[in-house]
């Protein structure tokens, strides 16, 4: 019985869509790209490996470093009743030297 062909990575795949969110602009962030880094939201559930394949494959650039956080839904009230935010994930992507995403224009 012969084994079945492994499945090309022909650039950019759909999931990747599904791990990058979007990205995340504040002025925080915006400090941080004089530093060759990005802030995306993702998934909660996405790791670091998926998110930098994910940037590495839409952008074509070189990611040297993913950090992640989860930022808590804060508690807020509405007519009197209490309800929670969504909890958030980010990633901050460190890209190589000489390498910059343009994140205000289009994929």
């Amino acid at each position: 019985m012969a084994k079945a062909p492994k499945k090309a990575q022909a650039g950019i795949d759909t999931r990747h869509y599904d791990v990058i969110v979007a990205p995340h602009i504040t002025e925080k962030a915006t400090v941080l790209s004089e530093h060759n880094a990005v802030v995306f939201k993702v998934a909660t559930k996405a790791t670091k490996p998926e998110i930098k394949a994910a940037v590495e494959a839409i952008y074509g650039k070189k990611v040297l470093g993913v950090n992640t956080l989860t930022q808590k839904g804060k508690t807020k009230r509405w007519k009197g009743k209490p309800y929670k935010r969504s909890d958030v994930k980010k990633a901050v992507v460190t890209l190589a030297p000489g390498e910059s995403i343009d994140i205000t224009s289009g994929i």
